[in-house]
């Protein structure tokens, strides 16, 4: 279920099944529209020109760990916005301002738990909630044990969710890819839900898999029938 438009990719809430889980963390993921993470695309005028052109939700691209914890926070009075600075070049790694504050997510790239969550400290009163990233098929993402290598690692997938869940006080949901076999994807959905996730966003293909390969919509919907949180279909 995506729209698309001359500059906007957006994704559509699939299927929504626990709304009092959603509602008490204040999101409401029903019958939303949601801008997709896109790598150096979702910076904040583009998520902002999301917002104009009717989107519920906005997630940043994916900041890895190694470079978010570096930052420091920056009240720019110029441009009425939150700037996370690299204080060894000046460059800003991530930028917020008041008008997204109850609807940015911030996806972070990230193989450790303890680096995740310093990273997420870092933005958890400028973001609506964190997103960890275990769908990325790039190299980078796979050699240094992120985005779809995690699907290989469940064990260290469930200890960054949980360490983040325990020691946040906004909500955290994460980001797939399926594998093959829906049995083990609906295995590995359950086991990321009982972490306390407050949704799931799917990718509809495998890690090998790109563009050109079918997006398993159907497969997704059978998850909707098997977890009881929010389930949104990339």
């Amino acid at each position: 279920m995506v729209r698309e438009g001359t500059c906007l990719l957006l994704v559509k809430i699939f299927y929504v099944l626990d709304m009092a889980n959603a509602n008490q963390a204040n999101i409401n993921y029903s019958n939303k529209i949601i801008l997709a993470p896109m790598v150096r695309m979702n910076t904040l005028p583009f998520r902002l020109l999301a917002l104009d052109y009717g989107a519920d939700l906005v997630y940043s691209e994916e900041l890895v760990d190694h470079k978010l914890v570096k930052t420091e926070r920056k009240v720019n009075d110029l441009l009425n916005t939150i700037d996370f600075v690299d204080p060894l070049d000046g460059s800003v790694v991530f930028r917020t301002c008041p008008r997204e504050k109850n609807k940015i997510i911030l996806q972070i790239g990230t193989a450790d738990p303890e680096r995740a969550l310093e990273a997420a400290k870092k933005v958890e009163h400028d973001v609506a909630a964190i997103d960890i990233n275990m769908g990325c098929p790039k190299q980078f993402s796979l050699t240094g044990g992120m985005g779809a290598a995690l699907l290989s690692t469940p064990d260290i997938a469930c200890n960054i969710l949980t360490t983040l869940i325990s020691n946040l006080s906004i909500p955290v949901s994460c980001k797939i890819r399926v594998f093959h076999n829906e049995a083990d994807t609906i295995a590995l959905c359950k086991r990321l839900e009982a972490c306390g996730i407050i949704a799931i966003g799917v990718h509809g293909r495998t890690k090998a898999e790109r563009p050109r390969h079918r997006n398993r919509i159907e497969m997704i919907r059978t998850l909707t029938q098997h977890l009881k949180i929010p389930v949104i279909a990339k």
